[in-house]
């Protein structure tokens, strides 16, 4: 991936999109003290080059019924799968673990890890119940799924999607 060469004013609107996507191009150009027109075709470019992924609207977990977060670290079978390039091979426990967790909608996240974990799963359940449900009948019963290590988030302190535009 090539890194897109950011001026002043890119990341300036990009700082707004991510504290409010929702402002029209009018307000973002008024903002950062553009005309509409170039403001528009700018954040089109950052569209197109993919340095805007997509717009969402974030909901709160609590208030749809997710009030438990687990932090779950996943061991496989099978940890080395050789060099790829740092991409999974087409056929691997890795591989077919990682296309498994798209299809679980408690997952939000997942990364594969370096380290003795392979797998790092961000979960959102309505409750302990519901995370052992998910653990028993789904998680664990992966074929390539050794050891699973969970923690439960007690306090939310920080949680931002904004990226830093340094």
């Amino acid at each position: 991936m090539s890194k897109i060469e950011l001026d002043k004013t890119d990341r300036k609107i990009l700082e707004i999109l991510q504290s409010d996507g929702r402002l029209s191009n009018q307000d973002i150009a008024e903002r950062v003290s553009l005309s509409p027109s170039p403001c528009l075709r700018r954040i089109k470019r950052l569209e197109e080059a993919g340095v805007i992924r997509q717009y969402v609207a974030l909901l709160d977990p609590d208030k749809i019924g997710l009030g438990l977060l687990a932090y779950v670290n996943v061991r496989l079978e099978k940890h080395s799968e050789g060099s790829s390039g740092g991409r999974l091979p087409a056929h691997s426990p890795r591989t077919d673990f990682a296309q498994a967790v798209s299809t679980w909608p408690e997952v939000v996240a997942c990364y594969a890890m370096t380290g003795e974990m392979d797998f790092l799963l961000r979960v959102h359940v309505e409750d302990m119940d519901h995370f052992s449900r998910f653990m028993m009948a789904t998680l664990l019963r992966h074929p390539a799924v050794l050891d699973v290590k969970s923690s439960f988030a007690l306090q939310r302190i920080k949680e931002t999607t904004a990226l830093p535009l340094v």
